[in-house]
């Protein structure tokens, strides 16, 4: 039978464990507010930009009408030999199956690429670590965001390869606070890898955030740009029916709206289509060249943006499901602890009324 003095000691511990949890779970729900709102504050700026985009492909040629080959080259497209892979995770932990999911969903996207070379920015500490474990850094040294911004022009990467699948990169501590600045350098950094041929195609797997009921897995190709304005969906993985169902839960618990961060102003949107012949400062052409580098930018920093409202909510729902885990323990210990004390206290008395018959 187990000690009463154990079994209290024990109680005592998941309290504070449950505490604990509880705690994050709100410190949580508190940071997906603001992920949600910089969301939120972002999304005009994109569609925007987006439908600027396609305005000027109505008013200017972006492909040589005798050749049929793009004028920009993050139009281009080529034999994919030598692809980039950006994976963006979380720095820490205790998110649940967040971290996990994005590395397994990494792993598919290298096995459906055998043959090829892949070069791997690891974005966040959690993918890093893992990724480290399974494959070698590439020969040159690898570069941080702050690498980047201190250097103004780079010399190619060397020819030679630490093995098929190498990590070029390792950017930590970054999305803490996401600045657009971050995701700039990174998409010049592979603006410029991808003009000078020394990769073929550029894919980032993230966590796609909506609202807290609406997300999912996505391996998304950028680089080429296909078509202005859609995005090249690749690998897609959607939270499943009891996910959704414990993340709403975990919501309204924390008081977290469920709104989706997935709003498009009617002025941006009637922006391209509208039959209206713009007058443009620089030529449509000069313009298109100038914007599309940005588009990119806006891309990834968006992923990012994204990934972190997920991790955010992930946390949140882990953390919720830990504090009714630990209620759950207990209840369940207090009830053991009675029932010892009950035996106990029933045990003395058999022994009195024992010893008083003996006697």
């Amino acid at each position: 039978m187990p000690n009463i003095l154990d079994i209290r000691r024990r109680i005592r511990s998941v309290i504070n464990t449950r505490q604990i949890t509880k705690a994050m779970k709100m410190v949580s729900a508190a940071k997906l507010r603001r992920a949600q709102e910089r969301a939120l504050a972002a999304r005009p700026y994109a569609q925007m930009l987006t439908n600027v985009l396609k305005s000027l492909v109505a008013r200017a040629e972006i492909y040589d009408p005798e050749t049929g080959e793009p004028k920009h080259p993050l139009l281009a497209q080529r034999p994919e030999n030598n692809i980039l892979l950006i994976v963006v995770t979380g720095d820490k932990g205790l998110a649940g199956a967040f971290n996990a999911n994005i590395t397994k969903a990494a792993l598919r996207f290298l096995e459906s690429k055998p043959g090829k070379n892949v070069d791997i920015e690891a974005i966040g500490r959690k993918g890093r670590d893992f990724l480290r474990r399974r494959y070698p850094a590439a020969k040159v040294q690898t570069r941080s965001l702050a690498d980047l911004e201190d250097a103004t022009e780079m010399e190619p990467e060397s020819a030679e390869r630490a093995g098929p699948i190498q990590i070029t990169g390792e950017h930590v501590g970054i999305l803490g606070k996401v600045q657009f600045a971050q995701a700039s350098t990174l998409a010049e950094n592979v603006i410029r890898r991808y003009c000078r041929e020394e990769i073929d195609s550029v894919y980032v797997v993230f966590n796609e955030f909506k609202s807290v009921i609406a997300q999912r897995l996505v391996v998304e190709q950028i680089l080429p740009i296909e078509q202005i304005g859609e995005r090249a969906v690749r690998m897609a993985e959607e939270m499943t029916e009891e996910e959704k169902k414990r993340a709403k839960e975990a919501a309204i618990s924390a008081g977290v709206g469920l709104r989706t961060t997935d709003v498009t102003p009617e002025s941006a949107s009637q922006f391209g289509t509208a039959q209206v012949d713009y007058i443009y400062e620089q030529p449509p052409a000069e313009l298109f060249r100038a914007l599309l580098p940005k588009y990119v930018s806006i891309q990834i920093f968006r992923g990012l943006m994204e990934s972190v409202a997920a991790e955010h909510a992930a946390r949140m729902t882990a953390m919720d499901s830990a504090t009714s885990n630990a209620t759950d323990m207990i209840d369940s210990l207090t009830l053991a602890m009675n029932r010892a004390r009950q035996a106990k206290i029933t045990k003395e008395i058999i022994e009195i009324v024992s010893g008083a018959a003996a006697m």
